[in-house]
């Protein structure tokens, strides 16, 4: 079930992911402009609005 939902953020490959996980490390939630950061940091022109996506759909398959 997360493949399908990993498809509808766009293309994120292994290393994006990793570059997400570790950004999320770092810029938690009280870090101001968490997701421009994080974004920043993940690279691969990702906006902050597809990796708050990202970030919202991983909760969301976790949870179930």
């Amino acid at each position: 079930m997360a493949s399908s939902s990993m498809s509808s953020t766009g293309s994120w490959s292994v290393k994006d992911n990793k570059a997400f996980e570790r950004a999320l490390a770092v810029y938690d939630k009280d870090t101001p402009d968490r997701w421009y950061n994080v974004a920043k940091a993940v690279g691969g022109g990702k906006t902050p609005e597809e990796v708050k996506r990202h970030y919202e759909l991983l909760l969301r398959d976790e949870a179930h």
